[in-house]
C-alpha cells in the first residue's frame, strides 16, 4: 500500500510547516490533495513559525489527543531591546530599550530563573477565548483583557548562540506552552525586553522534524497512482 493510500484511510504524517501558513491550511490543503473528510493537527503552529506539525487522517485522528500532550521542542531566535504587542513578529515594535551592559554572562545566568514550572500569562494575541470570542480579535481592536496565569513546564532552555541583539535558543516544553511569552518575560527579566523573531519547532515527544515531508513532496505524493504514477494535479 502506498503512502497515499495509507494517507485516505488514515495516518500519521509529519508535516514541515513553512513560515507563513496557518495550521489549518495545512490541514486543508491535504483533505483536499488525498480527498479525505477527516483530518486534523496535534498542536497549532503560528503562522510566522515553521517546523514540525503532525497530521492525523480518517480513523487516526482519535490519537491526536495523545499526541497533544506530549512535550514539544523548538528552536528559535529572540532579538533583545525592542517588545511587540504580540509578543512576535506578527505585530510592529512599539518600543526599544538599551542593551547596553547586557551581556552573554548575563543571558546565560538569568536562563535558571524559566526552567522547571512556572507562571504564564496568556498573550492577548491569542486564540484563549473571553466570553467566546479570541482574545487576538480583542487585542486588534485595541481592548486588554485581565488574564489568569496559567502553569506550564519548561524541561530544558538553553542559550545556543548570542550576537546581540539577536539571541538563539532551544528550549523543550509542556503543551500549552507560549514560546513567546517565554521570550517577552526573559527580556522584562533582564530589563531590556525581547520579542520572538523566529521559531521552528524540531520535536514533538519522540516525532522529529528531521523525519518530515514538506508541503511539495506531500503534493507531489497526492498524484500518486497504485501502480506508483503521477496523475497531473491541478490543485493549488
Amino acid at each position: 500500500m502506498t503512502l497515499a493510500q495509507r494517507i485516505r484511510q488514515g495516518e500519521i504524517i509529519l508535516v514541515n510547516k513553512p513560515a507563513g501558513w496557518t495550521s489549518y491550511k495545512v490541514v486543508d490543503k491535504i483533505k483536499r490533495w488525498f480527498k479525505v473528510k477527516k483530518a486534523g493537527h496535534a498542536g497549532t503552529l503560528d503562522p510566522f513559525a515553521e517546523g514540525l506539525l503532525i497530521i492525523a487522517t480518517g480513523k487516526k485522528t482519535k490519537e491526536l489527543s495523545k499526541i497533544t500532550e506530549l512535550d514539544k521542542e523548538y528552536e528559535g531566535i529572540m532579538e533583545l531591546g525592542a517588545i511587540t504587542p504580540s509578543h512576535d513578529p506578527e505585530t510592529e515594535i512599539i518600543e526599544r530599550k538599551p542593551i547596553d551592559g547586557i551581556t552573554e554572562e548575563i543571558i546565560r545566568d538569568n536562563v535558571k530563573y524559566f526552567i522547571g514550572e512556572i507562571e504564564q500569562i496568556p498573550p492577548m494575541y491569542s486564540a484563549v477565548k473571553y466570553k467566546g470570542k479570541p482574545l487576538y480579535k480583542l487585542a486588534r481592536k485595541g481592548i486588554e483583557i485581565e488574564r489568569k496565569p496559567k502553569k506550564v513546564k519548561i524541561f530544558d532552555f538553553q542559550i545556543l548562540e548570542v550576537k546581540l541583539p539577536e539571541v538563539r535558543f532551544r528550549v523543550r516544553c509542556s503543551k500549552g506552552t507560549y514560546v513567546r511569552t517565554l521570550v517577552h518575560d526573559f527580556g522584562q527579566k533582564l530589563g531590556c525586553g525581547a520579542y520572538l523573531k523566529s521559531l521552528v519547532r524540531t520535536r514533538i515527544g519522540g516525532y522529529k522534524l528531521e523525519d518530515a515531508l514538506t508541503i511539495d513532496e506531500l503534493r507531489k505524493i497526492s498524484t500518486e497512482r497504485k501502480d506508483g504514477d503521477s496523475a497531473k494535479h491541478t490543485e493549488n
